[in-house]
């Protein structure tokens, strides 16, 4: 029923809309699955969802974009398999109650914001609590492929999707916003087909003027059945010097994943155009020394200090955060003096062996080994499409950003079975500019894992009765 305040340009009727058509090209070739299309009416319509119809007869469930809308043209969603191309007629309002999608599902953390099944993943969101441990970050906490069944973050005290430097460098000495930082998190767009969320926080002050008092948001999404999920950060401007270099709006994300001691969910590395790397982590080393020799030397004396003394009793196998927060101001185990003291020993030393002509650059045309490297790192030069691989049972985590990062740290250690895809260079030295798009796939794709990011880089071309969105 037309409501009373409609305008001409208001079209909620079945048939003012019923017989667009839309039509799908794909620019590469393979197999999508589950490929989310968005395209735009020059109409407003208020229904919520839509049902469309392909060429072979097949019936799929277009969700209506609110925050992509407007009073004359309104956006939809649907998410699609096809190979080469496609077409959709749109037919009619979805007058179901509960049509089938993306699913909630109830929280395995107390500060869950909400989990979903989308078909492809089980993924729980999170908040974080501020505590200051592994389990009190914001981001995705757990993530299961549906495919595969496998938790790649089974424990919770790991996350998906937190951002570090330049706040998370020695220069700072604060460690870790996902761990320090509460997140808001605001709905955006929520249907059958469609997940939209933005968080909002604020950094905590380290110790660096120019850092203090900058706040961020990212946008995630998710759609129904799609093996890959979209991001994008964005943080207040900024300008400081990290690693000798100046750094000016750009950030370090960092994707988490764990395997338990000695086993590893993904144990290769591969860059799109030949992996060109550095093996080994001097600055880590450093580190973890400075952790030996503040606990056997430093004269505090203090609970904070107690608890941190007990929790690296296994240095080896502590969580690598613990390192990190040792020399965090917002921890409060050490001064801020000795913080500074401290650092700029680890700063100055490896800052010296990470340029050192031993350390060679290694172009690799398969997937590296990372494990089998010392400190079991590696850094890789600029890429824009990244995987990390398991070679036995051929799952692969894929990332495509839509600028290169300058360089990606990428860790795959046993000993804690503990995995990182991270868009820094050596000594913490951010390199993914703020406001990129990053699209993360997850799946059996270890094969093909290139497919797959070229897939993400260009999306399929879409035109609405003959014009082009």
């Amino acid at each position: 029923m037309t409501p009373a305040n409609a305008t001409a340009s208001t079209l909620t009727d079945a048939a003012d809309l019923a017989g667009t058509v839309v039509t799908i090209t794909d620019p590469v070739p393979g197999m999508r699955r589950s490929e989310p299309i968005i395209f735009e009416v020059p109409v407003r319509v208020d229904a919520p969802l839509w049902w469309a119809e392909t060429a072979t007869g097949e019936r799929v469930l277009c969700q209506r974009l609110a925050t992509r809308s407007s009073t004359d043209s309104t956006a939809l969603v649907v998410t699609l398999s096809f190979e080469g191309s496609a077409s959709l007629r749109l037919t009619g309002p979805c007058e179901e109650a509960s049509p089938t999608g993306i699913a909630e599902l109830p929280g395995k953390e107390a500060d869950c914001f909400v989990r979903l099944d989308t078909g492809a993943f089980d993924l729980e969101m999170c908040s974080g609590t501020a505590q200051g441990t592994g389990a009190s970050k914001w981001g995705l906490r757990h993530f299961r492929g549906t495919e595969d069944g496998l938790e790649l973050l089974p424990s919770g005290n790991n996350a998906i999707g937190g951002f570090y430097g330049p706040f998370f460098t020695p220069e700072n000495g604060l460690i870790n916003p996902p761990e320090h930082t509460v997140v808001e998190i605001e709905t955006i767009e929520k249907g059958p087909v469609m997940h939209h969320y933005r968080m909002k926080g604020t950094i905590p002050d380290g110790l660096l003027d120019e850092l203090k008092g900058k706040s961020f948001t990212i946008d995630w999404i998710f759609t129904h059945g799609t093996p890959f999920f979209q991001r994008r950060y964005l943080v207040d401007p900024f300008r400081t010097v990290i690693n000798g270099r100046s750094v000016d709006n750009k950030i370090t994300v960092g994707d988490e994943f764990e395997g338990g001691q000695g086993e590893l969910v993904f144990d290769r590395f591969a860059a799109y155009q030949g992996t060109v790397y550095r093996s080994g982590d001097p600055y880590a080393g450093e580190l973890v020394e400075m952790v030996r020799d503040t606990l056997e030397t430093s004269t505090e004396d203090n609970p904070k200090f107690a608890e941190f003394r007990r929790e690296l009793k296994d240095i080896e196998a502590a969580h690598w955060d613990l390192y990190w927060r040792m020399f965090c101001t917002w921890e409060g185990v050490l001064s801020d003096d000795e913080i500074r003291e401290r650092l700029g020993r680890v700063r100055a030393e490896s800052h010296m062996k990470a340029d050192l002509t031993s350390r060679v650059w290694e172009i690799s045309s398969e997937p590296v080994n990372v494990s089998a490297m010392p400190h079991e790192t590696i850094f890789q030069g600029a890429a824009n499409k990244t995987a990390e691989l398991h070679e036995a049972s051929g799952r692969a985590m894929v990332w495509w950003t839509s600028e290169p990062s300058g360089a990606f740290q990428i860790v795959q250690r046993k000993q804690s079975g503990w995995v990182n895809w991270g868009s820094n260079g050596e000594n913490e030295c951010p390199e993914l500019p703020v406001g990129v798009d990053i699209k993360t796939a997850y799946g059996t794709f270890a094969e093909n894992w290139k497919v797959v990011a070229d897939q993400l880089e260009q999306p399929p071309h879409v035109a609405v009765n003959g014009s082009a969105n």
